[in-house]
C-alpha cells in the first residue's frame, strides 16, 4: 500500500510511515527517560555512513538498544558486569562526541561506548575500595592506640589533670 505525504504530496510505502513512527517513539523515549536525549541523537549520527542518511529502522534500533542498557543501569564487558548509572552514560556520550574526529566512522557497535562506561565504573570501584581500605587502616590504628592507652593507664593529659585535681586543685572536696 502506498500513502501520500501531506506536506509534499509524494507517495511512499506504508512501511516507511511505520518505520517513521517507530523512530519517533524511540526519540520520544530517549528524551522522556534521560536528561541527555540530544547526546543520544548525536551519538547515533556516528553510525551514519558518509554521504548517506541513517535509515529510520536503524535509528530506532540504536536508540532502543541504548535505552535498554541505560534502564538496566549496568553493562557487560569482558565477561564482567559493570555499574552504569546515567551519569556514566552522559559522560561517555560526551567523550565520544568530543573525540568524533579521531574515531573511525561509521562505528559499527556500542563496544567503544561500553568500554568507556566500564572504565568509569572500574575507577569508581577502585576509589571505593581504596576508601574502604583507608577506613580499615585508620580504624585499626585507632584501636591500637586505644590498647596503648588502656595498657599504660590514662592518657598523659588526663592523668596530669587528675593529679592536679587530687592535689587540691578543687575546693577541698577530695574523694
Amino acid at each position: 500500500m502506498r500513502l501520500i505525504c501531506p506536506c509534499c504530496q509524494a507517495d511512499f510505502p506504508i512501511e516507511a510511515a511505520l518505520n517513521d513512527i517507530a523512530a519517533r517513539q524511540a526519540l520520544a523515549r530517549a528524551f522522556r527517560e534521560t536528561q541527555f536525549g540530544d547526546l543520544l541523537i548525536g551519538y547515533t549520527n556516528l553510525f551514519k555512513p558518509p554521504r548517506q542518511v541513517i535509515r529510520m529502522t536503524r535509528l530506532a534500533r540504536l536508540i532502543e538498544d541504548l535505552l535498554d542498557m541505560i534502564s538496566a543501569g549496568k553493562v557487560e564487558r569482558g565477561g564482567r558486569i559493570f555499574s552504569a548509572p546515567q551519569t556514566y552514560w552522559q559522560q561517555a556520550l560526551e567523550e565520544m562526541l568530543a573525540r568524533r574526529d579521531s574515531l573511525t566512522l561509521p562505528i559499527k557497535s556500542h563496544g567503544y561506548l561500553i568500554t568507556i562506561i566500564a572504565g568509569y565504573s572500574d575507577k569508581a570501584e577502585a576509589k571505593a575500595e581504596a576508601k574502604a581500605e583507608e577506613r580499615k587502616r585508620h580504624g585499626s590504628h585507632h584501636l591500637a592506640n586505644a590498647g596503648k592507652i588502656i595498657k599504660s593507664g590514662s592518657p598523659v593529659s588526663l592523668r596530669d589533670t587528675l593529679k592536679q585535681f587530687n592535689k587540691g586543685g578543687s575546693d577541698g572536696d577530695q574523694a
